[in-house]
C-alpha cells in the first residue's frame, strides 16, 4: 500500500491475481494458442471471485468474472479438441460446467469432445443428463442445435 494525496492505493509492485488470470483468459478466447500445459490455468480459471465475501457490491463483479471464464474456458476447450488432446478438453468444458450447469455451450463442447473420440454412448448420455437437468429445473428443452447433434449419432 502506498498513500497518494491522502488515499490509500495498491502498490505499483503489488500484482494482482485476478488481473493476471483475466489477461490468460482473453488470450484463449482470442484463439491463441493453448499452453503446453493448460491444468494450471484451466484452475484458475475455475475459481470464484471472493467466494466468502457476502458485499453485494459482487454479485455484479463475480458475473462479469464468470462470463470472462466461462468464454475462456469454452474457447480453450474447442482448441483442445480440435487439437485432439482430449482429456484436457474434457477437464477444461467440464469445469465450465460447474460454473454454470445450466449453459448449454459447455455441454455442447462435452459431446462433441465425446463425439471427436468415437465414444457414442457417452455423447448420447451427456445430452440426456443435460435435457434431463433442463426439465428439470427450468421445464425446458435443450436447442435445436443441440438436439441435431445427438440426433445424427443415434439416427443411423
Amino acid at each position: 500500500m502506498e498513500c497518494v494525496d491522502h488515499r490509500l492505493r495498491l502498490a505499483p509492485v503489488v500484482q494482482v491475481d485476478l488481473h493476471s488470470v483475466r489477461g490468460l483468459a482473453q488470450g484463449a478466447v482470442a484463439d491463441a494458442p493453448p499452453p503446453a500445459d493448460p491444468e494450471p490455468l484451466v484452475a484458475k480459471l475455475g475459481e470464484e471471485l471472493l467466494p466468502s465475501w457476502p458485499d453485494e457490491w459482487l454479485l455484479l463483479e463475480r458475473e462479469r468474472w464468470d462470463q470472462v471464464r466461462l468464454h475462456a474456458l469454452e474457447s480453450l476447450a474447442q482448441r483442445l479438441r480440435r487439437d485432439g488432446e482430449y482429456l484436457a478438453a474434457l477437464q477444461t468444458a467440464l469445469t465450465a460446467t460447474q460454473i454454470d450447469p445450466i449453459r448449454e455451450t459447455a455441454h455442447r463442447i462435452l459431446i462433441e469432445i465425446h463425439i471427436a473420440e468415437g465414444n457414442t454412448a457417452c455423447a448420447v448420455k451427456r445430452y440426456k443428463e443435460y435435457q434431463r437437468l433442463l426439465r428439470q429445473e427450468l421445464e425446458v428443452e435443450p436447442s435445436p442445435q443441440m438436439t441435431r447433434l445427438v440426433q445424427d449419432l443415434t439416427s443411423a
